[in-house]
């Protein structure tokens, strides 16, 4: 096996070894990018001799990686606020139910905690919940606010906040 396509497959490894490692972050964040562009960067040598290319291909492989990335946490993120209105949408003003998630793939931890609506905002067909849900880790607990709205039969994530306080700037 030539060179360029072994580092490759080994790139590869480690990138999807580093899916696996939920809640770190940072490190998910940076190693993905980095061994991307590892990757890239090994693809590149095969192809080419030009430092120049093979320098563009590993940032191109390494931006994609990291777009990809974005995109499953987004998409984590949305299943997760999916899950809190969907135990908000039924409740009365003052109801408590509780709310967990259990990610498919683990790029962030599972999550529980407690959801209330606090008031009702708008009328039919604009109905909508201002709910307050807590996100409990152990022992400790964190509270957020946040809007859902009714759409059809099904309850949606209607607020920017606090998503970009609890889930940064993807929401």
């Amino acid at each position: 096996m030539p060179a360029g396509p072994c580092r490759l497959s080994i790139a590869v490894f480690f990138l999807v070894s580093a899916l696996g490692l939920g809640g770190c972050s940072s490190l998910l964040h940076e190693g993905t990018a980095d061994l991307a562009g590892v990757g890239g960067a090994a693809a590149a040598t095969a192809v080419t001799d030009n430092a120049l290319v093979a320098t563009g291909i590993g940032l191109g492989v390494r931006s994609v990686a990291s777009a990809g990335l974005q995109y499953g946490e987004r998409k984590v993120h949305q299943a997760e606020q999916d899950r809190i209105a969907a135990a908000a949408g039924p409740l009365a003003v003052g109801q408590v139910a509780r709310w967990d998630i259990a990610h498919d793939v683990p790029i962030e931890a599972d999550e529980q905690g407690q959801v209330t609506v606090s008031r009702l905002i708008g009328a039919p067909p604009l109905a909508c919940k201002e709910i307050v849900f807590s996100v409990e880790d152990g022992k400790d607990k964190a509270f957020y606010v946040a809007v859902i709205c009714q759409n059809g039969e099904s309850w949606k994530w209607a607020s920017a906040e606090p998503a970009t306080e609890r889930w940064g700037s993807l929401q």
